[in-house]
């Protein structure tokens, strides 16, 4: 059973509900269905705003889980050590186990994985540990990726691309921490999935930009979809970054830890000019609220929930699909695949040939059989 511990918290004048709990997939997508709700690196735990509305709808979505217990974080440490103290995230784990998943932690900070690398691949290992008790992570795996797959992951409707990253990660820890050689056979990966990537029309762009009136929403959307940007490779860009003379952004330590550059428009390049005269960044190109502060991630997606509503998108759209567009219309417009496949910062042409599936350079040209008719 999955204990979440609740309290309460009033940050910068905002009250908080602050859930606490080890991390499980099934319990984060339940949670995102309550506006607002999100992970605070701050305070290490999932929130969401302390309105009765949002009280109402974490009693139901957990009245009904048997899997699950809330409890009152502040009456269990009172009543377990009398002060106040953090709640151990891993309080299921044995030490051993503990031991194993930051030791896990520092070898790839020392390895230099990026930190959302580093956070998925060790909450993973967690699950799995916590999943396969009484065995710890001395043991052969045997079937147990299997039992896990079997009885964890197709249960709870999680995706193709959580079980090839748990793969991933447990390969990475049973080989580097565990020392353990593991068979080839009991790291089978599910049957890939071949999916097209989504794209939206230009017009769809066009209308999503347009209705944004605040310059920096746009200018921070803009350059994602004109620079065909991850939403880490915006956040991390500076100032300095921007090469207006050579029409060049310089994205540094992209995916993969690699730099590259990318063209800039000067449309984009006057966009980012007027931004930067209004707000005057310290130290990152986009920053939150104090100076010198990155912008959230999180507070970048509901920029773009907000810029699909007012322009009466119907479509699931995420902050990936204006790069996904972004490569597609370079496609339709005749640019090499070569050039796409550097520009996006792709390792080979086969991760960027699959915008040829949804370019409609060529396909609108096929001519239906039944224009004949």
């Amino acid at each position: 059973m999955t204990e979440i511990g609740v309290k309460t918290e009033v940050i910068s004048g905002r009250s908080l509900i602050c859930l606490y709990f080890q991390y499980d997939p099934v319990i984060v997508s339940r949670l995102k269905n309550i506006d607002g709700s999100h992970w605070h690196s701050g305070l290490r735990c999932w929130v969401t705003d302390n309105t009765d509305e949002n009280r109402k709808k974490l009693k139901s979505i957990f009245r009904k889980d048997t899997t699950c217990f809330l409890y009152s974080v502040q009456d269990r440490i009172k009543m377990k050590t009398g002060s106040e103290r953090p709640v151990s995230l891993l309080a299921n784990l044995d030490e051993t186990d503990i031991e194993k998943i930051e030791q896990f932690r520092r070898w790839m900070s020392f390895r230099r994985y990026s930190v959302s690398t580093i956070r998925t691949y060790t909450e993973m290992v967690q699950v799995f540990l916590r999943f396969i008790k009484p065995e710890n992570a001395g043991w052969p795996l045997g079937d147990n990726i299997q039992r896990f797959t079997n009885e964890y992951i197709i249960p709870n409707s999680l995706s193709y691309s959580y079980q090839n990253q748990l793969v991933n990660a447990l390969k990475l820890f049973y080989r580097e921490i565990m020392r353990q050689e593991v068979a080839r056979m009991q790291l089978q990966r599910p049957r890939q999935v071949y999916k097209l990537p989504n794209v939206l029309n230009k017009n769809e762009v066009k209308r999503l930009l347009q209705g944004i009136r605040n310059i920096k929403h746009r200018a921070m959307l803009s350059t994602v979809y004109g620079c065909g940007l991850r939403r880490g490779e915006l956040l991390n860009l500076k100032p300095q970054d921007i090469d207006r003379e050579r029409g060049l952004l310089v994205v540094r330590l992209g995916k993969g830890n690699k730099d590259r550059v990318v063209p800039i428009s000067d449309k984009n390049i006057l966009l980012l000019e007027d931004y930067y005269r209004q707000y005057r960044p310290v130290t990152w190109l986009f920053e939150g609220i104090k100076k010198g502060e990155q912008y959230d991630e999180r507070s970048l997606q509901q920029v773009l929930k907000k810029a699909i509503g007012v322009a009466g998108i119907k479509k699931p759209v995420t902050l990936h699909w204006l790069r996904h567009s972004y490569a597609t219309h370079l496609h339709e417009s005749g640019v090499d695949i070569r050039y796409i496949q550097e520009i996006l910062g792709h390792k080979s042409t086969r991760t960027t040939e699959i915008y040829t599936h949804v370019s409609n350079r060529s396909i609108q040209l096929i001519r239906s059989p039944l224009d004949d008719l």
